[in-house]
């Protein structure tokens, strides 16, 4: 028999691109992959816009058009829970604004039959902001520096997963996912395919500042334990240094009582220097808090609304 590739698809206030997503597709299977089976799955994360009526159409017209309609927005969850929500002998995850080329299914394909169970899609160039991309990269230097793990740079989430990959994801009970932490610890038989990040084809993207800086904070949590303990070795630094200053302080003070007006300004500094090196490691406490938090209270990855063309999947089974 021949085999099923799933296609899973995130998607929020996507509608320009959900029709011609389907067609480049079907394009790509056609050609490139004539022997294989597939489904497309789209996830919607609560649209605004027309996005999920484009899908419903597609929907309607095609058996092997599978949808997902989140009943909230789900933005760090969403396309993680999509994928192992699907059903084929391997997966492919690929945005739905075509920055990552369509074309690349095809390779990673090639390399899954090859043996690879993972094949991870990394970014070897952007046509992004020159000034964004340059942050990208240091956020990763630092990462890799601070991290207990293997760190895949430049690595969004996208490539191919074999089944035998999602069973294991799918035994994960952890309402905080971080995917490429997954695959670094627990993924084996990891391969890379390097592509050129397109721009948008269309509309706008959905990633605010808050959002970007909330994905940041939590994967810096998820692949490091350093922090905490950084800051008792900051506070043992600046105990020694603050000694040191007093020591040599009261020396020059006795000994040039009256040539030594060193005034407010010293102190003022090491106040501030030192309040804002008590807020950061604050701060990143309180992050692992809410990291803790999240887990205790162990809420579902998502919330689904309604499912479309899943049944016969289930009849089939």
């Amino acid at each position: 028999m021949a085999k099923t590739i799933s296609v899973c698809i995130p998607c929020y206030n996507e509608q320009d691109n959900i029709a011609p997503l389907y067609e480049a597709i079907q394009k790509e299977f056609k050609e490139e992959l004539p022997e294989y089976n597939y489904e497309i799955q789209f996830i919607d994360n609560h649209s605004t816009d027309r996005t999920r009526e484009e899908i419903l159409i597609l929907c309607k017209n095609h058996k092997n058009v599978k949808a997902i309609f989140n009943a909230k927005n789900f933005p760090n969850e969403s396309g993680y829970y999509g994928i192992i929500q699907t059903g084929g002998d391997c997966t492919v995850s690929i945005p739905a604004d075509f920055q990552l080329p369509i074309s690349k299914i095809h390779e990673f394909v090639k390399e899954w039959e090859k043996g690879y169970k993972i094949v991870c899609a990394i970014k070897e160039s952007s046509k992004e902001s020159g000034l964004m991309w340059r942050i990208r990269q240091f956020y990763y230097r630092q990462l890799k520096r601070f991290s207990n793990t293997d760190v895949i740079q430049n690595f969004s989430g996208c490539g191919l997963y074999d089944r035998s990959f999602l069973d294991l994801c799918r035994q994960i009970d952890d309402p905080i996912v971080s995917f490429g932490q997954i695959i670094a610890t627990l993924g084996t038989d990891v391969t890379k395919v390097y592509y050129d990040e397109e721009k948008r084809k269309s509309g706008k993207s959905k990633e605010s500042f808050f959002t970007l800086f909330d994905k940041a904070i939590m994967r810096f949590i998820s692949y490091s334990d350093l922090v905490p303990r950084f800051a008792i070795f900051a506070g043992i630094i600046m105990g020694i240094i603050s000694v040191a200053i007093a020591v040599t302080y009261f020396i020059l003070k006795m000994v040039y009582w009256n040539m030594f007006p060193a005034g407010m300004i010293p102190a003022v500094l090491g106040i501030f220097f030192i309040g804002s090196l008590q807020l950061f490691f604050l701060g990143m406490i309180g992050e692992y808090i809410i990291k803790i938090n999240k887990r205790l209270m162990k809420r579902p990855l998502v919330v689904e609304e309604r499912r479309i063309n899943f049944e016969h999947t289930e009849n089939e089974k």
